[in-house]
This record gives C-alpha cells, structure tokens and sequence, in this order.
C-alpha cells in the first residue's frame, strides 16, 4: 500500500486521518500538529516538515482551512513542492478556491505529479464515520489510483471533472447548506416568536417537501441549543466568499448566497464565528 502524507488535523482532518490508517496505510503526519499524539498513539510516524513528508510519502493529503493555508504548505520554503517526487499524488481535501486549486495543478503538473482537489461534505459526523461524500476534479488515471483511499474516508465519492471542478462543487454545496441553515433558523424563529413547539413542528417538516438533513440536524441543534461546532460559521463564512468570487468569474448574480453571507458576516461580528453554523439563529434572535 502506498505511503501516505496527512497535513491539516482539525476537526475534520483527524478523524480522517485515523480512518486512513484504520484501513491500513502507513500515514505520517507533522510533529507540532495538536493532534500528533493521538494520532502517533494510533500508528502514525511524525515528520518535521511538509517537505519530509513529501520526500518519504507517495500519496499528500492536505486538509487545510483555507486558500493560503494550502498555498503556504505547497509553496512554502519547507513545503510540499521542495520535497515531492515525480510519480507522486497530492490530494487537497480542504476547501479553498477553485483558480487556487487549477494552479496547484499547475504547479504539480511541473513537478511531474498528479493533483486533485477533493473538497468533502458531511461535516465532523461523516469525517468520523468515514460516510463522506466527496467531489473530486482532477484526472481520471489520478482519480482511480487515490479511491481506495477516498473509500477509507467516504461513501458518496464522485469524480466531477477537470482540475477545480470538485472545488466548483463544493462551492455550490456551501451555498445550498448556507441558504438553508438560513431558511430553518428563520422558520424556527417565526414559530418560536408565534408560540409554536418547534420539537412537534419539526417533526411534521420532516415528514413532508420541506424535509432536508439540515432540518433534522441543524433544526436539532437549535432546538437542543446545541452551536458545539461540527462546523464553524467562520469557516462557512469563508466558504461563501469563494461562492461569490467563483460566481464573479463567471458574471453569475447569485443574491441569496450574498444575503446569507452578510448573515454570517453579522454572526462574526457577534463573536459567534467559533459557534456551529447552526447559530446563525442566534442573530435572528
């Protein structure tokens, strides 16, 4: 089995990795990640480095907050780039920018080694169960070679297209989550405000056109008061800004994605950006 490079340990990244190494890879991981322990404790090797990584691994995963996060790991003076081998497979699983990830392409392609950027949805939920869905551009010679690995961390794995095509995906799937996280917190504040048991009127949602698994988590976790973060509206915030920079490149109005987005930015304002998306509610409120 080839040998595996996990940068990026967080909420969604350690559970990832720990399920690559359940089905068996050798997975090394940096020594000053917060999560190094725990996952040394399950078979990991730790490595100073991006560069070491790439230098001793075959396969880079990167999951990562953001654009320059990932740029900064690729790029860098000890990054992936100085370190990695031609015939080599790197894999961004963060969501950042698709023109970000078509240049990381770019720069790997240089490099004689495949990308793809492979952004997931399913939240801490699906990153622990291993029942991700993920959206993958890039190759299909480099699709086929990384789906036993996607396989070890999803379900709901689909190649999409060219390079930035599954992070063109992913900035769909935020905005839909986006405006609907919306739609729930401003149906469950009207009836809140109008004296209805908001447990009974979920339960009949669910069962009717109205049903989603945002209004059976998400409408849970208002009611219960539950903003622990499977996702942090910061990072949703994040998500919606590359929305409406994806559609400016393509001259696309897209005025709901904004409002919610103005929404999310309003919920940082609060000091909520650490808070699940979910709390979006609370600026309604």
């Amino acid at each position: 089995m080839e040998k595996v490079g996990f940068i990026g340990l967080g909420i969604m990244g350690k559970p990832m990795a720990l399920n690559v190494i359940r089905a068996g890879y050798s997975v090394s991981i940096l020594s000053q990640s917060k999560a190094a322990q725990a996952l040394i404790a399950a078979g990991a090797q730790s490595l100073p480095s991006p560069r070491a990584l790439a230098e001793q691994c075959d396969v880079i995963i990167t999951m990562l907050p953001d654009s320059p996060d990932v740029e900064q790991v690729v790029s860098g003076p000890e990054g992936v780039l100085a370190g990695i081998r031609p015939g080599a497979l790197f894999i961004d699983m963060s969501t950042i920018a698709p023109a970000t990830a078509r240049n990381i392409h770019a720069l790997m392609q240089e490099k004689g080694v495949e990308a793809l950027d492979a952004p997931v949805s399913g939240g801490q939920v699906g990153a622990e169960g291993a029942t991700l869905s993920i959206m993958v551009g890039g190759s299909e010679s480099a699709f086929e070679r990384a789906l036993p690995l996607f396989q070890a961390m999803g379900k709901n794995i689909v190649h999409i297209g060219e390079p930035g095509a599954g992070q063109t995906t992913k900035a769909c799937n935020q905005l839909i989550v986006g405006m609907t996280i919306q739609a729930v917190a401003e149906a469950f504040t009207l009836a809140t405000k109008a004296g209805v048991n908001l447990e009974k009127m979920r339960e009949v949602l669910l069962g009717g056109f109205a049903q989603s698994r945002i209004l059976d988590l998400h409408g849970k976790r208002i009611i219960e008061r539950n903003f622990t973060p499977g996702f942090k509206i910061k990072l949703h915030s994040k998500d919606m800004g590359i929305a409406l920079q994806t559609g400016q490149e393509f001259s696309i109005s897209l005025n709901g994605t904004a409002l919610v987005a103005a929404q999310m930015e309003a919920a940082l304002a609060q000091g909520n950006g650490e808070l699940d998306h979910s709390a979006l509610v609370l600026l309604l409120e």
